[in-house]
């Protein structure tokens, strides 16, 4: 139960509100985005993540003033009312500064703990996800769901790679070796769209490492209640360490393959 007789859908509403908002303000992109680096040289912040996330910030506490904030720059404040807000102002950072279009602004709620409300707007691509906490998903309003799996051997798999070189040199031998039992993969550049699309149905897996909990909170969520099975490793949580999000029937067929290519040789680190 949510504190305070909280509604989901309430909170996803909102979500949608200002992550819309978010998204009008960062489709009028400047030419100086005034670019620096976090973690390493290719962990970049522009003045927009900073924008993107003020706004957000402003306009939840505006309608909630008692929740918590956790977000990707910086935003962290404790709450009283029991829902915290879990924000990635720009997930894509990178597509973003080089003007591709797949990125995302990426909002969820969580109660005591548990995400209960979730939203992932692309606005470049023209597709909003969200969900609620036993609510399903939904896709622009429609509702979603992951559908039938294929074979391994047919299998669409997206996933992304850390920030560290020596760290992308391992998860690169992984993929090397998941690489020729697959479909083919996809490196799209942000972790909340590559769930949003295994939700809609658009590829068929997602494996990735280093999530921070503003990168996995929204689209997880939202897989999950697409149909999704989002996990980690030998049924630990979907996290840091791991994140495994396929449809179900294909979930130990992937986690295995996985496993045999050295999957738990990988340290963690941040996505790109």
């Amino acid at each position: 139960m949510l504190s305070g007789a909280v509604d989901p859908a309430e909170l996803v509403a909102l979500a949608e509100r200002v992550a819309r908002s978010a998204g009008a303000l960062l489709l009028q992109r400047p030419t100086d985005l005034g670019v620096s680096t976090k973690s390493s040289p290719t962990d970049v912040v522009t003045v927009m993540d900073r924008a993107s996330e003020r706004l957000l910030v402003d306009g939840l506490l505006e309608a909630r003033p008692d929740d918590g904030i956790l977000g990707e720059e910086g935003g962290e404040r404790s709450g009283a009312s029991g829902v915290r807000w879990l924000l990635d102002p720009i997930d894509g950072t990178v597509n973003y500064l080089y003007g591709l279009r797949e990125w995302t602004v990426s909002v969820a709620a969580e109660a005591d703990g548990e995400v209960v409300a979730g939203v992932v707007h692309a606005p470049a691509l023209g597709d909003t996800y969200a969900a609620t906490l036993g609510g399903g998903a939904r896709w622009n309003g429609d509702p979603t769901g992951v559908g039938s799996a294929p074979e391994l051997a047919q299998t669409l798999l997206a996933t992304g790679f850390g920030y560290d070189s020596a760290q992308r040199a391992r998860q690169a031998a992984v993929i090397a070796a998941v690489l020729p039992r697959v479909r083919d993969i996809r490196r799209i550049g942000a972790a909340s769209l590559d769930l949003c699309l295994l939700a809609a149905g658009r590829v068929d897996a997602y494996v990735e490492q280093g999530l921070q909990p503003w990168d996995l909170a929204a689209g997880g969520l939202i897989a999950s209640e697409a149909g999704a099975r989002v996990e980690g490793l030998r049924g630990a949580p979907a996290g840091e360490a791991l994140v495994i999000a396929t449809r179900p029937e294909l979930f130990d067929a992937l986690h295995s393959l996985l496993v045999g290519a050295g999957v738990d040789t990988l340290t963690t680190g941040g996505t790109s």
